[in-house]
């Protein structure tokens, strides 16, 4: 089993570093499908994600793609409904069934969600630059920042939750948000707002006992050279084929464990 969790974490990094596809949203149906339970396999893939989007962190630092503005407003949003998140479910942690119940449904959802954002996100970061005011600010005003922060409340629930949402969904929420940032930088602002993120929520799911730390060296193994490799290939894989079949899987696993 060890050497199926390193070859997991190899595919899922090299599918991650080719084409940027969150890795919670393959890593954590993967870990389901091996037969790890729903809490465990969301708290250990937190963890693994904020590992892994730390090399990013410092990647797109010295391209200077960080938007840390942007960034802290997200969050003060998803930080603090991390916590809150992971408080309920401690209160429910005497009931390891409903736990596990609330942490597959929601992975579903997310999965669902992601499926839609990943085949339709050309159309929406198409209407996102036809609705770009005359005169517009990158930053806009009061309202775009409370926009911000409530976005990144909505994705420290889901992400605490599911593991899921802090790739794609993020992203598109984030150019939606500030369609004016360049492309480049809206990665990298979501990447280094993902890792306060994922480690608070995998931190929080420890204290739970929800982490596999055997597990999450072996994923880790396997996926650092994955990234690596998947990186230098980045763009040979046509986009217009791979999207659908990535979102048709997650479309289906989304839809089996809601249903």
């Amino acid at each position: 089993m060890e050497i199926g969790f390193i070859v997991a974490g190899l595919v899922v990094g090299f599918i991650v570093g080719m084409t940027g596809v969150g890795g919670g949203s393959l890593m954590t149906p993967i870990l389901l499908f091996f037969g790890v339970n729903p809490a465990t396999a969301v708290g250990t893939d937190l963890l693994y994600a904020s590992i892994t989007k730390a090399g990013g962190v410092y990647v797109h630092q010295k391209q200077r793609n960080i938007d840390w503005k942007i960034c802290g407003w997200l969050a003060a949003g998803s930080v603090p409904a991390a916590l809150l998140t992971v408080l309920a479910l401690h209160a429910l942690r005497a009931d390891t069934a409903v736990v596990n119940a609330v942490i597959k449904h929601s992975l579903g959802i997310a999965l669902l969600v992601t499926a839609v954002a990943i085949v339709f996100k050309q159309q929406l970061l198409r209407f996102a630059q036809h609705h770009i005011g005359v005169g517009e600010t990158l930053y806009g005003g009061p309202r775009r920042l409370w926009a911000t922060v409530a976005t990144g409340v909505l994705l420290g629930v889901i992400v605490t939750l599911s593991s899921i949402g802090a790739g794609a969904i993020g992203t598109i929420a984030l150019f939606l948000l500030f369609p004016l940032l360049p492309t480049a930088r809206l990665v990298g602002t979501e990447i280094a707002h993902a890792v306060p993120l994922t480690l608070v929520a995998g931190l929080g799911h420890a204290g739970l006992g929800n982490i596999d730390w055997h597990l999450l060296a072996n994923l880790l193994i396997g996926s650092l050279p994955g990234i690596y490799v998947g990186s230098k290939l980045t763009g040979r894989m046509p986009d217009h084929i791979l999207r659908p079949v990535l979102a048709g899987m997650l479309a289906l696993i989304g839809a089996k464990l809601v249903f």
